[in-house]
């Protein structure tokens, strides 16, 4: 028997659970930030800086109060956070180390199988050895002190001691002491994570079970497909294993999709069920929220909840984009209502908006572009530039032809 449960009800719980419903002005601090982060699960970091950071950017929209020395602190002095992989390169709890330590097993034969096909089969340990070494005896180091060691391949542009050093990272030896600018300085994982939490096993049964008990609890509700990507740690039959182990605490829910179909067979966790009768409704204010945002990592389950189809045009030629290099969603109370084309123009010290399009069933009204503007004046002080500029017709701008 499932549980059904109204769209709205499935958006505001999905919408809680990602920190989004606490107000975005309330104080944060420090020890706030280390527990945004932990009920996340984790932040992805991205290198495109069109306004801000991918990670400042998905921090700034839980809370205007987020400071980036915060998170310096808390990776680089307090060491309650460390960087590693998940779906991509991202910050992540340092008392999760023990859980990743499965995950570096894995990664060691599947990268030497992938990277060595690029680099080079003969020579791939002795860089390891020599990157290993290197590290013991010199302490942190950066990719471009390899300047040397010229590139034998164009893959990444990477020379075999950078690809060395990304191995050692991605299955644990090493370990993300600091950035220089937005450059990865490296280190002995002894040396940065600390010894509690790089000495502690877990069985592997430990393991699957808190993957996909810490994944419900940070989703809400999620499908067997859903939980074996939030955390990108475990197979499908290690979920379907769990699900069948751990049925009797499992509730199974019916979400009902934007459009009010059935959505995806899903689950959440029993004991959890109380939240579906008290479910916080979001501030009804503008949030303008990073592409990276964890909110919409699954395009699919967006689409499902929101009616919202999203995807990031990077990496699509510039002659077949829709809307543009980096649109920004937006969301207003429990609904995204359109996205937004704006950048920070460093150059004229501006942000500069392009155009906003609202989602169908969106109203154009004055109170909308007063609430977006609001936003984008506190997106411009956090990008620190000093004003903003609009392009003419910028507002409810016409959808561009698919």
């Amino acid at each position: 028997m499932q549980r059904h449960i109204s769209n709205q009800n499935a958006r505001r719980l999905f919408i809680a659970k990602h920190g989004l419903v606490r107000e975005p002005g309330r104080m944060l601090g420090k020890q706030g930030l280390a527990e945004a982060i932990d009920e996340l699960g984790f932040v992805q970091v991205d290198s495109i800086n069109v306004v801000e950071r991918a990670h400042h950017h998905i921090l700034f929209s839980r809370s205007q109060t987020y400071r980036k020395h915060h998170l310096s602190a808390l990776i680089e002095k307090d060491r309650v956070l460390f960087e590693n992989w998940t779906h991509d390169a991202s910050i992540i709890p340092t008392a999760f180390f023990p859980y990743w330590k499965h995950r570096f097993e894995h990664e060691k034969q599947r990268l030497r199988e992938r990277w060595k096909d690029h680099f080079g089969k003969e020579g791939f340990d002795d860089d390891l050895d020599m990157v290993r070494e290197r590290v013991a005896r010199d302490g942190p180091v950066m990719a471009r002190d390899f300047d040397g060691d010229k590139p034998n391949t164009g893959w990444w542009d990477w020379h075999p001691a950078k690809a060395a050093l990304e191995f050692l990272w991605r299955t644990g030896e090493l370990s993300i002491t600091r950035r220089d600018g937005f450059q990865k300085v490296y280190d002995l994982a002894e040396r940065v994570i600390p010894d509690e939490f790089r000495l502690t096993d877990v069985s592997r049964e430990e393991f699957v079970d808190w993957a996909c008990r810490s994944a419900l609890e940070r989703l809400g509700m999620a499908s067997r497909g859903e939980i074996v990507a939030f955390w990108n740690l475990l197979t499908p039959q290690d979920a379907d294993e769990w699900i069948a182990q751990n049925r009797k605490s499992l509730l199974a829910v019916n979400p009902e999709t934007m459009n009010g179909a059935k959505g995806a067979a899903s689950y959440m966790l029993a004991e959890h069920e109380h939240l579906l009768d008290d479910i916080p409704e979001p501030p009804g204010r503008v949030r303008i929220l990073s592409p990276f945002d964890p909110l919409l990592r699954n395009r699919k389950r967006t689409e499902r909840l929101f009616g919202f189809f999203y995807r990031i045009e990077v990496f699509v030629p510039e002659a077949k984009r829709r809307y543009g290099y980096y649109v920004f969603p937006v969301m207003r109370g429990d609904r995204i209502v359109g996205r937004i084309d704006m950048k920070a123009d460093r150059n004229d010290d501006a942000l500069a908006v392009r155009a906003f399009w609202r989602e169908p069933g969106i109203r154009s009204s004055k109170a909308l572009q007063k609430d977006i503007e609001a936003e984008l004046d506190r997106i411009r002080r956090f990008a620190g530039v000093a004003k903003s500029t609009f392009e003419a017709g910028w507002f409810c701008a016409d959808h561009p032809d698919p």
